[in-house]
């Protein structure tokens, strides 16, 4: 995964390292259970977490510049929530931000970033995003990000219990991102 470097942000792989900032925000109750994960227990559950993202190789930290700090991960996972689209080449954005910076703006851009790399460089035909019903801050950052809503599905999360959700899902075409950029 090459960096990819927006404004005010660095994307950029996982490393170990980045345990102790992945936990600060990771065992908030306000991180995890609106993305479908427990929080965290402690740092060493954090680094286990970051070896998994650097072995599956599609998520990426987000470093605020100014900071150089890890306040974020967002990833373009390879999912596809509609069969009937199965043919098209397609990954899923899916994002985490440090409550402590909330309301910047932050995790907009990311995902323009992500957009960009998918559309101009992976050469994606599809982009999904994808929240709970009752997470209405990544509600507001996929409209924001002009995803068209598709559906709803209801699921059952399997880390947290098999608690019940409604997961509302949205796409953009790259026919509608190359048109909104031109």
């Amino acid at each position: 995964m090459e960096p990819l470097i927006t404004e005010r942000l660095l994307l950029r792989q996982w490393k170990e390292s980045d345990s102790k900032d992945l936990y600060e925000y990771a065992k908030s109750e306000k991180v995890g259970p609106n993305a479908g994960w427990p929080p965290h227990k402690n740092e060493e559950e954090s680094k286990d977490i970051i070896k998994m993202f650097i072995k599956n190789n599609d998520t990426y930290v987000v470093v605020l510049k100014a900071e150089n700090k890890v306040i974020g991960g967002i990833g373009l996972h390879d999912r596809k929530p509609d069969d009937r689209l199965a043919e098209l080449k397609q990954k899923e954005i899916g994002y985490v931000l440090n409550p402590e910076y909330w309301g910047r703006g932050i995790i907009p851009e990311a995902v323009n970033g992500l957009l960009q790399h998918g559309f101009n460089e992976l050469h994606l035909d599809l982009i999904w995003c994808a929240h709970f019903d009752f997470n209405h801050n990544s509600k507001r950052v996929i409209e924001k990000c002009g995803f068209t809503y598709r559906f709803q599905k209801n699921e059952k999360l399997r880390l947290l219990d098999n608690k019940d959700v409604i997961n509302l899902y949205y796409s953009m075409l790259k026919s509608d991102y190359m048109g909104r950029n031109r």
